[in-house]
């Protein structure tokens, strides 16, 4: 199949965009593949800087994957149940269509923490990791629906507007390609979060700000879109109120944080000497901590001894 899109307020030529690449795969599979692969490879190389062990990080994306992808199309199917509860043997076939980034978002993320339950390792670290790795996979992944001509907006008569033709002889108004808007604010949000993450305050603080930077985005783009999932038969779209109301939470997390500064210390681990300089700290906090442990255990037998 192929599509003919233009964006007549900035060039006159017709783009020939088919939906299938070699072997009848799909390009918009291949697209949320490539973003997938490059969010791994960054997490894999920004993994030490983490303080957390790359092993570890290649276990998680092992079972990310299938559980993003499981989670995406859960969440379709459950906003779209009216439909699937009288076709159940359409819900297993995620290649006709029909996946939602928040679901594959909420699955990874429990992957996380499920993981690092069992494992006991650092979990707030891990999520930091995953949520600016998630943004490089976001705005690439975003492409795939160019190539289905899908994830429009309403009309517009923007200079970017863009017209989607099923052939070359057939026309139609042109419409915000929201897929774009939110690949660009996804990369945007790629390049902040990664030059600060550097400076990071506290561990979970990369998540709190990539929720708050993504929910901001979702949920003015989600407005303009016309294949929103909605809350039963309103029309309030479902994924404009979640990122709505993450966005505030997260950011009420963040100015709370950041006013009481009650949020555990992240530490950038650049190289041996920054690792053994978090070792001494750690080790200089335990001591403290054994001392003061004896001191009270001294005063509890002072006192019981006057008592007698």
């Amino acid at each position: 199949m192929t599509h003919y899109i233009t964006f007549p307020g900035l060039f006159d030529d017709i783009l020939t965009v088919p939906t299938e690449t070699f072997f009848g795969i799909k390009i918009y599979a291949v697209m949320i593949m490539v973003g997938f692969l490059l969010a791994a490879l960054y997490a894999m190389a920004r993994a030490k800087q983490f303080n957390v062990d790359g092993d570890i990080v290649a276990d998680i994306l092992i079972f990310a994957l299938p559980a993003a992808i499981i989670g995406a199309r859960a969440y379709y199917v459950i906003h779209k149940w009216d439909y699937y509860s009288q076709h159940t043997d359409e819900i297993i076939k995620v290649w006709n269509g029909g996946i939602a980034i928040y679901g594959a978002i909420i699955a990874a993320a429990l992957v996380i923490v499920i993981y690092s339950k069992i494992k006991k390792v650092d979990m707030l670290s891990l999520l930091d990791l995953g949520a600016i790795s998630l943004l490089i996979g976001q705005s690439i992944g975003r492409w795939g629906n160019f190539f289905n001509a899908e994830a429009y907006g309403t009309t517009t008569d923007l200079p970017w507007g863009m017209v989607i033709r099923k052939s070359i002889q057939t026309t139609g108004a042109a419409v915000h390609p929201t897929f774009l808007y939110e690949s660009l604010w996804n990369a945007i949000g790629f390049i902040i979060l990664h030059n600060y993450s550097k400076k990071r305050k506290f561990k979970g603080e990369m998540t709190l700000l990539y929720i708050a930077w993504y929910g901001l985005g979702r949920a003015f783009i989600e407005g303009l879109r016309i294949d929103s999932l909605m809350i039963g038969n309103t029309n309030i779209r479902v994924s404009q109120v979640l990122a709505a109301v993450t966005c505030v939470l997260a950011v009420a997390a963040l100015l709370y944080l950041y006013k009481t500064k009650k949020g555990i210390p992240a530490f950038a681990v650049e190289g041996m000497e920054n690792a053994e300089e978090i070792a001494e700290v750690e080790k200089q906090e335990v001591s403290e901590e054994m001392a003061e442990e004896i001191v009270s255990e001294a005063e509890e037998t002072d006192t019981e001894e006057i008592h007698q």
